[in-house]
């Protein structure tokens, strides 16, 4: 699934797919936002990549379906 990151004074949101349930994803941001805002967002990417975000400076976290990758030529 697909999986939004919005960083305070960050121009770009972190955009990555992970094979975490939304479940999961949602418990990992609650348990980092509960405490002072000293923690860190830990999150997995597909990949088995770690994806470290201070907890005080996360703005949103958008939790969304799997896309499929999309195939082919656009339309000119």
């Amino acid at each position: 699934m697909e999986v939004k990151i919005g960083v305070q004074h960050a121009p770009r949101e972190i955009v990555f797919e992970s094979k975490q349930s939304p479940e999961e994803v949602e418990s990992a941001v609650s348990a980092a936002l509960a405490e002072d805002g000293s923690n860190m967002l830990s999150l997995a990417d597909e990949h088995g990549r770690k994806i470290l975000v201070p907890a005080g400076q996360v703005a949103y976290v958008e939790i969304g379906e799997h896309t499929g990758r999309k195939v082919g030529f656009g339309t000119i």
